[in-house]
């Protein structure tokens, strides 16, 4: 079994899509992969590794954006 390591996010629009590119971002420097995946509360952001999860979960928090640790 694959470990996820997954962020869910409420965000629309601009707000999201500068989140997509911070996602992708952080992906390419650390050279791996994430993908997002509707969810019924939002948007779910997951990585293959958990420090890049909490990079992105530090974005979210920068950016003002509520997330939850899914």
């Amino acid at each position: 079994m694959v470990e996820t390591n997954c962020v869910t996010v409420r965000a629309y629009g601009r707000q999201l899509d500068q989140l997509r590119a911070e996602a992708s971002r952080i992906a390419r420097g650390t050279r791996l992969d994430w993908w997002i995946e509707r969810a019924d509360i939002g948007t779910r952001f997951c990585f293959e590794d958990a420090e890049a999860k909490r990079a992105f979960a530090s974005i979210c928090e920068n950016f003002a954006v509520s997330f939850i640790d899914a």
